[in-house]
């Protein structure tokens, strides 16, 4: 086996495939009003810690959401109310955020992803929509908060248009906080709101809203709720050649709104240090299969091309591709004993197309923290 044909564990991490989803800009900006007045972020509440990686810490917890929003069918403004729940990620650096919106148009369910990046002081956010729930996310927004508000920003296409959408949370306090989406189609001179949301807190969790239909097959990861230990072994690269190294960490997964996805929390411990990592999926009930994204904590603002697969007689295989030293290099990755209580997962990659198959990542579960 030639060197440049081995995966590093740096490189099986970042192509591992990954979650989240695009601006919400990218689905709606299209029916944004012609006119509307630029919303200036108003300060946060006294105490309220936006700085760094403790951005978006008020969000954590369960609200009541009235949205405002322009119809994708009418085309005129409705409103209608909804939840979301959020939780922290990968120490805090990242964040997952549920929500359930009963919109006049179809009640739908999505998923934020949040992620910070230590080295440029900004996030990146991408948006999963039930409703489109297979392939690549959309680029993120990315932006910052400053002066008690958070600007966020992408460029995007619409009918062969650049346009650059835009997300701001404003009026952030303890127990509400308002967020606006824009558009606009004059590199940012002008700027049309296309969809407020008001959050209050609640003090319990919305649980009878949060339920979405089971749909057969969506709970195929169900044998993974909760906490485990995670034993790592993975091929490294040496300057003589490459060897099989250990590691070891922890993973920590729950189904979201009922099974239609999941988010894993994984740490691993490797040589060089703590590596914190997200896995997000999302099962599509027309095709049955899911679709599998990774973010590393090394690179924040990158999620990789997804995997798609499925379950079939307790064994789970997911297929994907990517690039390794200029080569195209098909990836599989594959759940086995998933009824016992040591489920194991493996990667492997192909360079003749599917023929034959080098693993080259490997983890074994066992339960407790």
């Amino acid at each position: 086996m030639k060197t440049k044909r081995i995966l590093t564990f740096v490189t099986s991490l970042v192509t591992t495939a990954v979650f989240a989803a695009g601006i919400l800009a990218a689905r709606i900006g299209s029916i944004a009003p012609a006119n509307a007045d630029e919303h200036t972020p108003k300060p946060a509440q006294a105490g309220i810690n936006l700085t760094g990686s403790h951005g978006f810490d008020f969000l954590v917890g369960d609200w009541r959401v009235h949205h405002r929003r322009i119809s994708a069918v009418s085309k005129k403004w409705v409103e209608f109310d909804g939840t979301c729940s959020q939780r922290l990620l990968m120490n805090g650096s990242a964040n997952i955020e549920e929500h359930a919106l009963d919109s006049p148009d179809g009640a739908y369910r999505a998923i934020g992803l949040r992620s910070f990046d230590q080295k440029t002081g900004k996030w990146s956010i991408w948006w999963l929509d039930s409703r489109y729930l297979a392939g690549p996310l959309d680029p993120p927004a990315q932006g910052s908060f400053e002066n008690g508000g958070g600007r966020f920003y992408a460029d995007y296409e619409q009918d062969g248009k650049k346009m650059i959408g835009r997300l701001q949370w404003s009026d952030i306090a303890a127990t509400s906080a308002h967020w606006e989406q824009a558009s606009s189609a004059d590199g940012g001179k002008t700027w049309a709101t296309n969809w407020i949301m008001d959050l209050t807190r609640l003090n319990g969790a919305p649980k009878s809203e949060r339920a979405a239909a089971g749909l057969p097959g969506s709970h195929d990861f169900a044998f993974l709720e909760g906490a485990w230990r995670v034993g790592h072994r993975y091929i490294r690269v040496q300057p003589d050649g490459q060897e099989w190294a250990q590691a070891q960490g922890t993973c920590e997964h729950h189904e979201l709104y009922n099974g239609w996805a999941n988010v894993e929390d994984y740490v691993i411990n490797s040589s060089s240090g703590a590596n914190h990592a997200v896995a997000l999926r999302s099962y599509n009930p027309n095709t049955g299969q899911w679709t599998i994204w990774w973010l590393d904590g090394r690179a924040p603002s990158e999620i990789p091309t997804p995997m798609q697969g499925r379950f079939e007689n307790g064994v789970g295989t997911f297929f994907g591709s990517t690039t390794l030293n200029d080569k195209p290099v098909r990836v599989r990755f594959t759940w086995l004993d998933t009824a016992s209580a040591s489920p194991r997962w493996q990667q492997a990659y192909s360079y003749d197309d599917g023929k034959t198959w080098e693993t080259v990542w490997v983890m074994e579960f066992q339960r407790g923290a």
